[in-house]
């Protein structure tokens, strides 16, 4: 019964503990909050140095705003000291 809250937490905090992951989150989450997402998107489906894997894992999380809002939350709340 815990398990999908457990996973959700593992991620949170696999991200917070990669400086470059935790740089794209926030990153995403700041468009999310400015209205930018649509153009992130777009730049994400015409770049051709990406692969389809890839801009379907960015594309699933840019639109996935709970979860943006979730991991800036977790960072929030747990940022270390660098």
């Amino acid at each position: 019964m815990l398990t999908p809250w457990l996973q959700d937490l593992e991620s949170l905090e696999a991200i917070s503990q990669n400086d470059d992951a935790r740089k794209i989150f926030l990153r995403m989450a700041a468009m999310s909050h400015d209205g930018r997402m649509p153009n992130f998107l777009a730049e994400v489906a015409s770049d051709h140095e990406l692969d389809d894997a890839t801009k379907g894992h960015l594309t699933e999380l840019a639109n996935d705003r709970s979860f943006l809002l979730a991991v800036e939350e977790y960072l929030r709340r747990t940022q270390r000291e660098h």
